[in-house]
């Protein structure tokens, strides 16, 4: 007798239920839709060099999941260099919260695009720099959380960051190692997320 391999979702839960992380059928249903939209699209355009299943659903999904707990909730998300997706589609399905998504690339930009629109989160994909939507006077200090992951740091891009972060709002740096202190910010905290991929959140917030 053969059986059919357990659905994206049926793995997602299983997963999160190993690492005693809990949450509703809702966002586990919803993440299930975009690990389904990843690979899919990842056989066209390389969106993650992750290919193994829970690598990647580690890494991808559950890395953002457990990540949310040190977050403030419900307000606006700014993710730099989003390429495939992750973290800031789980953020954003996590933290209930709207999400602009800082992509230059056209055709991961289009990617993100049909994630928001297959999922129905509220949200939109800038191809601009961080540095220009900073000087934007309705994104200006409008963000919650700005979250990036392998982007490298520069002064510019630092200083970019402390435009968009709320005055009580926090940078969410995604790592392996330990990140030096971003100009213009002071840390407020690092935090283990799974110690099967070794990963860390750091946690900043602006100096006023």
């Amino acid at each position: 007798m053969t059986h059919s391999p357990p659905s994206t979702l049926d793995r997602l839960t299983a997963r999160a239920s190993a690492l005693h992380l809990q949450s509703d059928d809702h966002v586990f249903s919803r993440l299930a839709a975009y690990f389904d939209l990843l690979q899919r699209w990842n056989e066209k355009i390389n969106l993650t060099s992750l290919t193994d299943g829970d690598e990647a659903v580690d890494r991808l999904i559950m890395e953002p999941l457990v990540a949310a707990r040190f977050l403030p909730k419900g307000g606006a998300i700014v993710d730099v260099g989003s390429g495939g997706g992750s973290p800031a589609i789980p953020l954003a399905v996590a933290l209930a919260a709207p999400i602009t998504m800082v992509e230059s690339r056209g055709r991961k930009a289009a990617f993100l695009r049909e994630v928001l629109r297959t999922l129905n989160l509220e949200g939109r994909v800038e191809t601009d720099r961080a540095e220009a939507l900073a000087a934007r006077p309705e994104l200006r200090r409008s963000a919650k959380v700005v979250s990036l992951r392998a982007v490298r740091m520069t002064a510019q891009l630092s200083s970019a960051l402390a435009e968009l972060v709320a005055d009580d709002g926090v940078l969410a740096m995604f790592s392996k190692h330990s990140e030096a202190v971003p100009d213009r910010f002071r840390p407020a905290g690092a935090h283990s997320l799974i110690p099967a991929t070794q990963s860390f959140l750091h946690r900043f917030v602006p100096i006023r």
